[in-house]
């Protein structure tokens, strides 16, 4: 079995549970706005309405299309917007509440702490995310994650976004790691997968829903102990 010295990993969505912490923050959201009085009947629908907007903005964003400003603006506006509600205001209000507190809620992928206590002695650790750097250094300091990693690579130091080859070789270099001795371990396929294995890193896909994905990967897992049977 090949041996790795670095272990590179994604963070939303692999390791931090994303959604499940933004489920939390619309809550918040939900209550402090009393969006019921708008004709929004609850959290969880609100958050239903959203999600595939800002994965469509996230989409631009990645490719360049928009900016962070642009989206930040813009991914509450749409959501108020299906409802008939034409506020700028109170969209920039819940996107900046939003940005505050969804990187302040702990919720972690389950087994993320037995396999970074399982990999930290054994493996170098870092991270490589698409998400912003002030959000992203929140999520660390806070969640008790930070204290495994020896690198941080976020898209907005280096320029260009994941799937860009550019961004997981301005990570290697950064780590003082070479591609043939990293795996990479992602949750998405086009995104963490492909533009690793374009710089010859050997990959990961953490797919804990069993999807049928195409593309090639080294290793699938649905379960991140999974990975501990062959690192």
């Amino acid at each position: 079995m090949k041996h790795y010295n670095h272990i590179f990993f994604d963070l939303d969505r692999t390791l931090w549970d994303f959604d499940a912490a933004a489920e939390v923050a619309f809550e918040r959201i939900y209550e402090k706005y009393n969006l019921k009085s708008l004709g929004i009947s609850s959290a969880h629908e609100f958050h239903e309405v959203y999600h595939p907007l800002n994965e469509q903005l996230w989409v631009l964003y990645r490719a360049d299309k928009i900016t962070k400003d642009e989206l930040n603006r813009t991914r509450f506006l749409k959501p108020l917007e299906h409802y008939g509600i034409h506020n700028t205001e109170l969209a920039d209000r819940l996107s900046e509440d939003y940005v505050y507190w969804s990187p302040r809620i702990v919720r972690l992928v389950s087994g993320t702490m037995e396999l970074l206590d399982y990999l930290k002695p054994k493996y170098q650790l870092h991270l490589i995310t698409n998400g912003f750097q002030e959000v992203q250094h929140t999520k660390l300091s806070g969640s008790g994650l930070e204290p495994y990693f020896e690198t941080l690579t976020v898209s907005e130091e280096v320029g260009v976004k994941k799937p860009n080859p550019e961004i997981f070789r301005y990570a290697l270099k950064k780590a003082h790691a070479s591609a043939e001795e990293s795996l990479m371990i992602g949750d998405e396929m086009a995104v963490d997968i492909d533009g690793a294995r374009a710089v010859g890193m050997d990959t990961v896909l953490f797919n804990p829903k069993g999807e049928t994905i195409e593309g090639e990967r080294t290793f699938e897992v649905k379960r991140l102990m999974e990975i501990t049977e062959f690192v």
